[in-house]
């Protein structure tokens, strides 16, 4: 029951964060995404954001800074295994499985359902 009730808290306080943002500064969505999946990259490339995913679970990975830290941890990851050539491997291989999902479900989505306008 805890694993869930901080999952729903930390994810919680990532989205009221991007809310904030999108409300009170004149940031676009398209904004936030990119500053949210760069801030999780820093902030996982500095070692910060692996005790929020410790401690939030799927609250903090699901959210858009855990796709930057996705993105970072896997090319670090990569990089102490294979040397230089993990620069290019470690974030193709540490995401492929949510872009694969996204890509899939969108392309179901836009062939099941007709648009309005």
């Amino acid at each position: 029951m805890q694993t869930y009730l901080m999952a729903f808290i930390i994810g919680g306080l990532i989205c009221i964060i991007g809310q904030l943002l999108m409300d009170l500064t004149p940031l676009t969505p398209a904004h936030v995404l990119v500053l949210f999946v760069v801030l999780g990259g820093i902030l996982s490339g500095l070692g910060l954001y692996q005790p929020l995913v410790e401690m939030g679970g799927a609250g903090a990975t699901v959210p858009l800074p855990g796709f930057g830290h996705s993105l970072v941890s896997g090319t670090i990851e990569d990089i102490n295994k294979y040397g230089f050539t993990g620069i290019f491997s470690g974030a193709l291989r540490a995401t492929a499985t949510g872009i694969t999902a996204a890509v899939v479900f969108g392309f179901l989505a836009a062939v099941t359902f007709k648009p309005k306008g």
